[in-house]
């Protein structure tokens, strides 16, 4: 069973390309993290300013160690929070069969 998040952000507007920009710097740090399974960015073809992040992990710890790490405290609580209109985040369990 993997702990999965799903988060939405939603970029304030004119601010997308600082939010793609912070998104392609965490990336490689995050699939580089041991328990980080799956880390995968999309954004809406439909609002440009909408991003989908999906990640999975081998277990909740896992994911509370990613948000522990320097880069996610600098590049998301100390500087996007602030350029974003939305965030939202949902975890889950995945269903083994």
């Amino acid at each position: 069973m993997a702990f999965v998040v799903a988060a939405i952000w939603k970029a304030k507007e004119g601010e997308q390309q600082r939010v793609e920009d912070v998104i392609r710097k965490m990336t490689p740090l995050s699939r580089g993290e041991e328990a980080n399974l799956f880390y995968q960015a999309q954004v809406s073809p439909e609002d440009p300013r909408t991003f989908f992040l999906y990640e999975q992990y081998s277990d909740e710890a896992g994911y509370e160690a990613h948000k522990a790490t320097p880069y996610f405290q600098e590049n998301v609580f100390g500087y996007i929070l602030e350029y974003l209109e939305e965030r939202s985040v949902k975890t889950y369990t995945t269903i083994d069969v």
